[in-house]
């Protein structure tokens, strides 16, 4: 079996008494689908799919009333693909010439029948027929590489320069983007401060975007006024969706990790490098590897004091953040049903915070009803058939959620609010593409008017993601205010005035950038903590690598500046 080539041609064989050649050689990987478990004892050899697991492997977590919603790590589902579930190792010929491997046997596999009639028709993922679709492919399966027509390609000031020197240098200076149509480009991210280096960046999209004509981009020139500029709009994840350039069914990348925001309407969205980036720029398409699906079915009604940013929380603190890597991660049941485009974007938004390659959610009425003012162009949704195959299913009882943080530093570092009830803190921020939407702002307002408007005890930045967004801050009655709207509600609490659309300083950014993070101490604490309703809480993420940060819904920031202390909001919703 491990005959080097010399042995072949003589004929001869290896002598070693202690070598017994294991039946085949797997060549694979865990990112296939295509999976065998193998069974040595007996003689019996054993091959399946994985999703025809026996159903007891796959997690599924739906807490009791009387227990506490988190599960032990004894009650979380194991991969029956994990490397220590490996049943052998294969023996080696210590006395080999050649590491070359001459010949594998391939695993017997039963003789598939024809259907009865007409042709076989394999049932398929979202994720995979949006990429078989944009690929030409009738068929697709996970661990496939294919060559993907990108729809949409959205880059930004950070790595926007970077790509377009890439696409330069390998398709000449004076080459020619391959749609101007198809290329989105928003400066979000270090827009307000006077750092030499962040303005230039700015200057370089707005000379190439001159050059290359390109229809889509939101520039600032004003950085004094952002409303003197009719055409800059903010956070680009946000803009993308309001702007109607979300579509169901359709391929977007992006150069920033939180392009699967735009999953929430039932499209591929993934974010790439700036090397990617420089080569669509060019080509129109990327070869992509095509990612196995975890589902995750979220039934229950919604507690009121329950939003997006807490299922999202909660799924990542399961799995934690390698758990979904280079997966897809597919959001369906009654729950996600009922929340609105914004809470979805939430939930698609930090899929990556768990190594996930996208997030999807099937698009429905509010789907549809969502776009009929964002694009008048002809889109076609797809969606998972029932007899799809999924690397795994969790499923929970959303009814029975409490509040949720990540704990500093990662955002799968997950507790109860309820427990964190003794944590000081300096700061609160609210905004960001997870948290800054208008729907984020709202409910902050609705908790400052249910504590009957009492005065925050630590300063609370907010950040409305974009233009419009600051603008629904200021125009939107908040529910149960008596036609008040969010910045007379803020104003009234003793918040900070809403500040200029932009990431702000959900990464740090520049030191002039505003509310970061800036010193290791403050006044109140040894430390700077933070309850932020941003996306990730690293050492360093909003500034001062000493600063901690809390991650949690609107409602629990908001909570927590009218404490000076975590805090759950039930202790004001209820």
């Amino acid at each position: 079996f491990y005959c080097t080539q010399r042995q072949r041609r003589s004929g001869s064989r290896c002598t070693h008494s202690s070598f017994r050649p294991p039946p085949f050689i797997f060549l694979g990987n865990q990112t296939s689908l295509n999976l065998f478990a193998f069974t040595v004892s007996g003689k019996k050899l054993q091959s399946f799919r994985s999703a025809e697991r026996p159903q007891a492997m796959a997690s599924s977590t739906i807490a009791s009333p009387s227990a506490s919603f988190i599960p032990t790590k004894k009650e979380l589902g194991r991969s029956a693909f994990s490397p220590a579930s490996s049943p052998f190792s294969v023996p080696k010929c210590r006395k080999s010439i050649s590491k070359k491997i001459v010949s594998v046997m391939a695993p017997q596999q039963s003789e598939r029948k024809p259907a009865a009639t007409g042709s076989v028709k394999t049932a398929m993922t979202m994720t995979e027929k949006i990429l078989a679709r944009a690929s030409e492919k009738t068929h697709l399966s996970p661990g496939e590489n294919v060559w993907v027509d990108v729809d949409i390609l959205m880059t930004h000031d950070v790595c926007g320069p970077g790509s377009i020197g890439i696409f330069k240098k390998e398709f000449g200076q004076n080459a020619k983007v391959w749609d101007r149509e198809k290329i989105v480009i928003i400066p979000d991210h270090y827009i307000f401060t006077n750092d030499e280096r962040a303005n230039r960046n700015v200057d370089i999209l707005r000379d190439f975007c001159a050059e290359q004509n390109i229809k889509y981009f939101y520039d600032i020139q004003d950085r004094g006024n952002f409303k003197a500029n009719p055409d800059y709009k903010g956070v680009c994840h946000i803009a993308l969706a309001q702007e109607g350039h979300c579509r169901p069914g359709e391929v977007l990348l992006g150069t920033d990790s939180h392009t699967c925001t735009a999953g929430a309407f039932g499209q591929f969205a993934t974010g790439i490098g700036n090397t990617d980036a420089g080569f669509v720029m060019g080509a129109g398409k990327l070869l992509l590897k095509v990612p196995p699906t975890l589902r995750f079915v979220m039934d229950g009604e919604m507690p009121d004091y329950i939003l997006a940013k807490d299922l999202i929380l909660q799924i990542i603190g399961e799995i934690s953040v390698a758990g979904a890597t280079y997966k897809s991660m597919e959001f369906v049941g009654s729950t996600v049903e009922s929340l609105n485009m914004e809470e979805r974007m939430t939930l698609c938004n930090m899929v990556v915070e768990a190594g996930g390659k996208n997030g999807v959610v099937p698009a429905d009425s509010t789907t549809f009803k969502y776009l009929e003012d964002k694009t008048s162009l002809p889109y076609e949704p797809v969606y998972s058939d029932q007899q799809a195959r999924f690397l795994s299913e969790y499923r929970f009882d959303i009814s029975k959620l409490e509040p949720i943080v990540a704990k500093p530093h990662s955002p799968d570092n997950r507790a109860l609010a309820r427990e964190c009830k003794d944590v000081k803190i300096d700061r609160v921020y609210i905004g960001s593409c997870t948290g800054g939407k208008t729907e984020d702002f709202m409910a902050a307002a609705k908790l400052f008017v249910a504590s009957g408007y009492k005065k925050v005890k630590v300063p609370t930045f907010l950040v409305p993601a974009t233009q419009k967004v600051w603008m629904d801050v200021y125009s939107l009655p908040v529910p149960g205010s008596g036609g008040k709207t969010c910045s007379q509600i803020f104003e009234e609490v003793g918040c900070d005035t809403p500040a200029s659309p932009s990431c702000g300083a959900c990464l740090g950014g520049p030191k002039d950038t505003y509310a970061r993070m800036n010193e290791p101490k403050s006044v109140r604490l040894l430390l700077q903590v933070c309850v932020s309703t941003t996306n990730r809480n690293f050492p360093g993420r909003m500034g001062h690598k000493e600063g901690e940060i809390y991650l949690a819904s609107p409602y629990t920031a908001a909570a927590s500046a009218l404490t000076g202390y975590v805090t759950d909001p039930r202790d004001f919703l209820q």
